[in-house]
């Protein structure tokens, strides 16, 4: 028996409330390409809890002379 544990995607409000950002400000980010891998299901986006939890981890930072792993980009074009 496979027992239900919740939601395993959240769609774009609830993936910006874990995120701390507003929907808005994640809708950017899935337009620019900066933000966390999305799914597109039928007409619906939705997000892994898990790739949010990765997105958010490129960001983490001991201080502010920690260089990271990585950077997770503002909400706007990216200059390459």
């Amino acid at each position: 028996m496979n027992a239900y544990s919740g939601p395993h995607f959240l769609k774009t409000p609830d993936a910006a409330l874990r995120l701390g950002l507003s929907a808005r400000t994640l809708e950017k980010h899935r337009c620019y390409g900066t933000g966390p891998m999305y799914r597109k299901l039928g007409g619906r986006i939705v997000y892994a809890i898990e790739d949010l939890d990765a997105w958010a981890e490129i960001g983490r930072r001991r201080s502010t002379s920690d260089p990271g792993n990585g950077t997770v980009h503002p909400a706007r074009p990216v200059r390459r």
